[in-house]
């Protein structure tokens, strides 16, 4: 029985439904469940590849677009039910799927993950990490998950409990599990984490509890931490953290004031979900919260833009080290929290073609 059964969250009437544009193709690549790479990334257009939803927003630049169109404005009135599944919660569940080679694969409260056939509807496995349920009071806005990331026959979990989790997309199998929050702290994860090349980015929540935010980057294979990059900076008296982003924190800190590290337990600004990678110039662009407190008079004595709250900052996808930075919402004193979705698109902007990151926070 599922942990969300033992929970007491009996079935809702919520189904997950499927039409035909997720049953086109109901034969597994020759790779195996789940074989996204570099490749299938990069080609996401690409015939074999098109009718795959292989990452939250479908492709690295977050656009959420499909461009199949067997259904349309002229059919899709002619639609009918093709399958349904009980959720068995009667919470939200908030999650985009990933539909790669035929398997649809959804998370659900409390992060447990099943896999279903895609034609048929039938379960073919789920994963339960067994999240405790006082997460659901210690998370902000309950035990929600975004989604998850799939790459080289593995899908990873970001569990509310801050675990980075490597299952087998086969049978659900447990490969590895990694903690990238300090346990006993305020932070959470509630986004969706990404995987670019390799490497699985996951941020953190906790602003609103006092956490200092953070980005890490993991090692898709072993699970093992390849950089990290702290959003603000803390007392200046503790000296570097020796992290990636030691470079931005030396630009953050003169726009902080009073002893903030210690009125607000960390500054917040946590990257709770928004993250966009452009492989070509090897950046991931990260949207940053708010801060903690969320007054700026009480958080920084009323003085400074407080960097790197409620903005775009790209750093190295390979080393997580700064590259630049724009501040969408100096002082952030209204809770403005700059972590919705980043698009990157090729725009032609008087006549010449500039890569561009929108963003609507």
């Amino acid at each position: 029985m599922l942990e969300a059964m033992r929970r007491g969250v009996w079935g809702s009437t919520l189904g997950l439904v499927t039409a035909l544009a997720l049953c086109a193709s109901g034969v597994a690549a020759q790779g195996g469940p789940a074989a996204v790479d570099g490749a299938t990334m990069r080609q996401a257009d690409a015939p074999a590849n098109v009718g795959d939803w292989q990452s939250y927003s479908r492709t690295w630049d977050e656009q959420r677009f499909s461009p199949l169109d067997q259904i349309n404005d002229e059919n899709v009135g002619q639609l009918g039910l093709a399958w349904y599944a009980d959720l068995e919660t009667f919470r939200g569940v908030q999650a985009s799927p990933l539909v790669i080679d035929g398997i649809l694969y959804n998370v659900s409260i409390y992060n447990v993950v099943t896999a279903y056939d895609g034609k048929t509807g039938e379960k073919l496995w789920t994963y339960d990490p067994e999240v405790g349920p006082e997460w659901a009071r210690l998370a902000c806005c309950g035990p929600s998950a975004r989604g998850i990331a799939a790459w080289n026959g593995k899908l990873y979990i970001g569990a509310l409990d801050g675990r980075l989790i490597a299952i087998d997309a086969t049978d659900g199998r447990e490969i590895w599990s990694s903690q990238t929050f300090p346990e006993g702290q305020e932070y959470s994860i509630t986004g969706a984490p990404r995987v670019y090349d390799g490497k699985v980015v996951i941020g953190n929540g906790g602003a609103d509890y006092g956490s200092r935010g953070f980005v890490t980057a993991w090692d898709a294979e072993n699970g093992e931490q390849v950089w990290k990059f702290y959003i603000v900076p803390t007392d200046p008296a503790a000296g570097p953290d020796g992290e990636a982003s030691d470079s931005a924190m030396a630009i953050a800190q003169p726009t902080w004031s009073g002893r903030f590290w210690e009125m607000a337990a960390g500054g917040g600004g946590n990257a709770w979900d928004s993250f966009a990678y452009d492989p070509e110039l090897n950046l991931v662009y990260i949207g940053t919260g708010n801060g903690s407190p969320h007054s700026w008079h009480f958080r920084s004595e009323g003085k400074g833009d407080n960097l790197f709250l409620c903005s775009i900052v790209a750093v190295d996808a390979t080393s997580g080290e700064y590259r630049w930075h724009y501040q969408e919402v100096p002082e952030e004193d209204w809770d403005y929290t700059c972590t919705q979705p980043i698009v990157l698109a090729d725009l032609t902007i008087d006549g010449k073609v500039r890569k561009v990151a929108m963003h609507a926070p």
